[in-house]
């Protein structure tokens, strides 16, 4: 069975930084296009950074100058690093993609199993 296997979270100073990494299990299984997504307590889930299967990424506007969201297609991973951080960016952090099989069918849609992230002094 694959899945989306997130790391890097945790508790960090306000300023700090922390880096996600998300990456598929199976490595004969593919990211296209993959989002960064978070919930805060009391919150609706938002979506942070998108990166197209091409690279192109796209951010929230609350984190902009903050965040990279970066893919690496050899280990199939794709990366949020997140930078200056504000307890405001306290959450949960879950990665979604889509995957494809090594014929590039689609496979479905996935997501991860979620980060805890907390800043806090």
């Amino acid at each position: 069975q694959v899945q989306l296997v997130e790391s890097g979270g945790g508790l960090v100073q306000p300023g700090g930084s922390l880096r996600l990494s998300c990456a598929v299990s199976r490595s004969s299984f593919n990211i296209n296009a993959m989002g960064w997504y978070r919930r805060a307590p009391g919150k609706q889930r938002e979506l942070v950074a998108g990166i197209s299967s091409g690279g192109s990424p796209n951010y929230a506007e609350s984190v902009k100058g903050r965040f990279t969201i970066s893919r690496d297609n050899a280990k199939n991973t794709v990366y949020l690093q997140m930078n200056s951080l504000k307890p405001e960016d306290t959450a949960v952090y879950s990665c979604n993609a889509d995957l494809y099989d090594s014929l590039s069918r689609y496979f479905g849609n996935y997501w991860g199993q979620g980060t805890q992230v907390t800043v806090s002094s």
